[in-house]
């Protein structure tokens, strides 16, 4: 075989070693239904009757068209965390204070909560609405989590100490899940099963839809994963027109990309 042959041959193989690695990396293109500017700090979500939800100021808003609702509380400081899970009740946590407050469907405040001048000693370095009247927490105090009735102002320790220091957390009603420094993805039940979902890749930001399925951001690239499909887990590229984005938030197959100037919704179908 001659030297022009064997280059040839050489070029061809690497131009086939290339297009088979760059055809094993699939891609999702969601559909674009909707762009709207947002002048806000933060944008937390949208619930099932169309509201979004957004930081402005330190000022929590409910936000449909014209209609805008708004609650501050300045002497807790900076909101550290929002929960709209349940739309008449959501949850704010300060957690300079260690407090939170509950707010009905049009942000009056309900109950508001200082865990300083609970009887059983505990720091909140997480929380979340749980069921009956419960809210998850993680008492940084003895690495724990539990659940806290707010009607009957009582707390339980739900599961063991955790070992390793927690990367990333997010609740749903009857779960905690959380991501460690290690990256290592965990649950914890309501009656405190914790269980080991395996590892995930790193990430810059992250959204759980299921104990299975997520959704991450690595250097503003977006990528979905479905880990219960063992044999063909693997990671799908979301192709979005954002080059650049603060945040992004899931629900209801609706993929809300939130940057600097606006909020953008994909319609997606995930594999």
């Amino acid at each position: 075989m001659s030297k022009i042959h064997r280059l040839i041959f050489l070029l061809l193989f690497i131009s086939c070693s290339f297009s088979t690695f760059f055809g094993q990396i699939q891609k999702i293109k969601p559909d674009v239904v909707s762009k709207f500017e947002a002048d806000v700090d933060d944008f937390i979500g949208f619930d099932s009757f169309g509201y979004g939800y957004d930081i402005k100021n330190n000022v929590f808003r409910k936000v449909k068209g014209s209609e805008i609702f708004e609650y501050k509380n300045v002497s807790l400081g900076n909101i550290s965390k929002v929960d709209i899970q349940n739309p008449l009740k959501m949850v704010l946590y300060y957690e300079d204070f260690n407090s939170v407050v509950l707010l009905d469907n049009q942000l009056n405040k309900m109950t508001e909560i200082n865990f300083s001048q609970n009887s059983i000693p505990i720091i909140a370095g997480a929380i979340g609405m749980s069921t009956q009247n419960q809210l998850w927490i993680f008492n940084t105090l003895n690495q724990q989590i539990g659940l806290f009735d707010y009607l009957k102002n009582e707390y339980k320790t739900v599961s063991i100490p955790l070992t390793e220091s927690i990367k990333y957390y997010q609740t749903d009603f009857n779960t905690f899940y959380w991501i460690d420094k290690k990256n290592n993805w965990f649950s914890c039940d309501i009656f405190g099963k914790i269980s080991s979902l395996g590892n995930v890749p790193d990430f810059d930001k992250i959204e759980i839809i299921s104990p299975q399925k997520y959704i991450y951001s690595k250097a503003n690239l977006l990528f979905f994963k479905d880990i219960s499909k063992v044999n063909t887990a693997k990671d799908f590229e979301i192709e979005i027109l954002e080059k650049t984005f603060n945040k992004f938030y899931y629900k209801d197959q609706i993929l809300s990309i939130f940057t600097a100037k606006e909020i953008a919704n994909y319609k997606i179908v995930t594999p």
